[in-house]
């Protein structure tokens, strides 16, 4: 049966840990799709560090865009993390708000349509102060209307505080 589950909450505050502790809960052989481009020397430990914590149970994808290129029925899924996959479609179509919009929409639900139990990470970026950049600022609209969009058609979401999970829906 299709599950879909966004755990969301602000940087550094255990998304990822959670995350991958409950694909371990439901499957002993979880999928981990990584939608990140290595953009600095900086960003590459993070993904050595994101890797080294994972073992051989998991099938590692790495895909910056096309999600519904796999086809992953029965399996659970956890896709990390939404607002690097947004950042794909945003440059990549020059900062277009309704375009990458548009494209994520369209992705997560050809994605999503399949029998899987899908588990997605994103970050809560809007939550502080309004930017005083305009590519920012265009960038943290269409992280909040994405987020909200994967909210509304998951079946839980759960909210990371300090690494403590709360469940808001």
């Amino acid at each position: 049966m299709k599950q879909i589950i966004l755990i969301t909450g602000g940087s550094r505050s255990g998304k990822s840990g959670y995350a991958e502790k409950l694909a371990l809960s439901l499957s002993a052989t979880p999928v981990y799709v990584a939608t990140s481009r290595i953009r600095d020397e900086e960003f590459r430990r993070r993904v050595i560090h994101h890797q080294a914590r994972r073992g051989k149970e998991w099938t590692n994808i790495e895909e910056e865009k096309e999600l519904s290129r796999y086809r992953l029925k029965g399996r659970v899924v956890l896709v990390d993390c939404v607002t690097l996959w947004s950042a794909n479609f945003f440059f990549d179509l020059n900062s277009g708000v309704d375009e990458s919009l548009e494209a994520i929409k369209t992705e997560f639900d050809k994605f999503t349509a399949q029998d899987a139990t899908f588990i997605f990470v994103t970050n809560e970026i809007g939550m502080g102060g309004v930017s005083g950049n305009e590519t920012q600022r265009k960038f943290t609209d269409l992280q909040g209307w994405v987020n909200q969009y994967i909210a509304q058609q998951a079946d839980q979401v759960v909210f990371m505080v300090s690494g403590i999970p709360m469940r808001m829906k």
